[in-house]
């Protein structure tokens, strides 16, 4: 049975960093592309970061670029999602989800993707 769990939210001041990890069990992790969503409250949720499955090569919203690193570890079956500089805007969930064609989907469209994991709360505030 496939599950992904997201952990390392909680609570940064502005200009802070968080580093999130999706945990992913049920899989072989090489094989899926891996996005990182998230959803503040009365907002749609929004594709934030990619991956793909074999090149890992990684897509990011124009929101993040130059601040959020994605990256994977395929030994340890983990994404992981560093948030550098974050702003009060970054408050939301963040989701992980996983898609095994990740080449037929666009990467940051929340529409394309299979599996999804409960989410974790940032809050970025004073």
């Amino acid at each position: 049975q496939l599950h992904l769990v997201e952990s390392g939210g909680g609570l940064v001041q502005p200009g802070g960093s968080l580093t999130l990890s999706c945990a992913v069990s049920g899989l072989t992790l090489g094989l899926y592309g891996i996005g990182w969503f998230r959803q503040a409250p009365g907002k749609e949720r929004e594709g934030v970061s990619a991956i793909s499955d074999r090149d890992g090569i990684t897509y990011y919203a124009d929101s993040v670029k130059g601040r959020f690193t994605i990256s994977r570890d395929n030994a340890k079956n983990t994404v992981y999602l560093q948030m550098n500089s974050l702003k009060p805007e970054d408050t939301a969930v963040y989701y992980c989800a996983a898609v095994l064609y990740f080449s037929r989907i666009p990467p940051l469209a929340r529409s394309g993707y299979d599996y999804w994991g409960q989410g974790t709360q940032v809050t970025v505030s004073s």
